[in-house]
């Protein structure tokens, strides 16, 4: 199976900066693709940003100010976030598109989340 844990949240100021990380572990295959997701309390999860290859694509509310990476030698994911705002406050997911012995055509792994708090 599949192992997706994120790291890297925390309490930041209104225009301050987090990085976020996704470790991915087991025996996989492939990682096809990889992308943070975000959930705020009372709203749905959104697609925060994704990365695949050479390509990447983000939420509008966060071009600009958010870069994610990937570290394919690692199986790391990284989102950098810079000038925070308050409605980035959120509970940040990490999601995993990877082929393993149990899925060998892929399947979707999420991490447990991370809380970003942003508040003065």
């Amino acid at each position: 199976q599949v192992q997706v844990v994120e790291s890297g949240g925390g309490l930041v100021q209104p225009g301050g900066s987090l990085r976020l990380s996704c470790a991915v572990s087991g025996s996989i295959f492939t990682i096809y693709d990889m992308g943070w997701y975000r959930q705020a309390p009372g709203k749905w999860r959104e697609l925060v940003a994704a990365i695949t290859s050479g390509n990447t694509n983000y939420a509008d509310s966060v071009k600009g100010r958010f870069t994610i990476s990937r570290d394919n030698a690692k199986n790391t994911v990284s989102l950098q976030m810079n000038s925070l705002k308050p409605e980035d406050t959120a509970v940040y997911y990490c999601k995993v598109n990877a082929s393993d012995s149990i899925y060998p055509c892929g399947n979707n792994y999420w991490g447990k989340g991370t809380l970003v708090t942003v508040s003065s």
